[in-house]
């Protein structure tokens, strides 16, 4: 793991505590000097997360005229890893990522640190790259090269050190993979960047809990020929780290 974030927080970050989430985008916060709305671009179901009086942190919002002041970087959960503290104590805290920028930003950074091994013949990363009527996160390229295309995936629903996604039914999930299948099938690479924003997760898959259409097709991709990488990352009021590479279940 970076000793340095590879994604910095801005300047001006608070603490709160979580009162409620309302409107699917809206989440109300308390702190000592009053009431703090804070936008949420999460439109998962968050589960396990969304306990009132939890800790949160807030990031300002840095674009002028904004409705909201604040924005929802990460809540805080108890650490149920063996040893650790009970909650409440000092160290038993621990942050989870919500913002579903965050992937699409980290797979950047790691990029260009290098940090990417699966992706490392590459030389240029192209955001929000348009394929057909679609926009995929990321287009890898380099003369020579087969491109590559990535769709970053926030993760934040952990069960029994298993992280899983998607946390609700997803139809635009179940799109984004059969698109990737369809790339594949074009004689081009497609893969998933599975950001999994909480430390007490040692493996992934897909949630067939939740979402047994995903699962399916998950499947179907993966015996495609579909990458799947997915790869912690370790929060906290600084910034946000990249951890280990997780194996990931149904892929060879």
């Amino acid at each position: 793991m970076q000793r340095d974030p590879l994604l910095v927080f801005p300047p001006g970050c608070r603490e709160a505590f979580l009162v409620r989430r309302i409107k699917r985008f809206f989440v109300e916060c308390a702190s000592p000097s009053g009431p703090l709305w804070a936008h949420t671009n999460n439109s998962g179901a968050m589960t396990g997360l969304l306990r009132p009086g939890a800790p949160v942190l807030l990031s300002p919002a840095l674009k002028e005229g904004r409705k909201l002041s604040w924005t929802l970087e990460l809540i805080g959960l108890p650490d149920s890893r063996p040893g650790r503290p009970l909650w409440g104590q000092p160290g038993s805290r621990i942050w989870a990522g919500v913002n579903t920028l965050t992937p699409n930003r980290l797979l950047r950074a790691a990029f260009e640190r290098g940090l990417l091994p699966w992706a490392g013949e590459y030389t240029a990363i192209k955001p929000e790259a348009r394929r057909g009527q679609s926009r995929l996160d990321a287009l890898f390229t380099a003369p020579g090269r087969t491109p590559l295309w990535v769709e970053c995936k926030n993760v934040s629903l952990v069960e029994e050190e298993r992280a899983a996604f998607p946390d609700a039914t997803s139809a635009r999930a179940h799109k984004h993979l059969r698109e990737m299948m369809d790339i594949v099938r074009s004689g081009e690479r497609a893969a998933f960047f599975y950001c999994i924003q909480r430390p007490d997760a040692r493996c992934f898959g897909p949630a067939d809990y939740v979402d047994s259409v995903y699962t399916t097709l998950f499947m179907e991709a993966a015996a495609v020929g579909v990458e799947s990488y997915a790869y912690l990352a370790y929060a906290d009021e600084q910034g946000i780290r990249l951890g280990q590479r997780l194996p990931v279940s149904g892929v060879s």
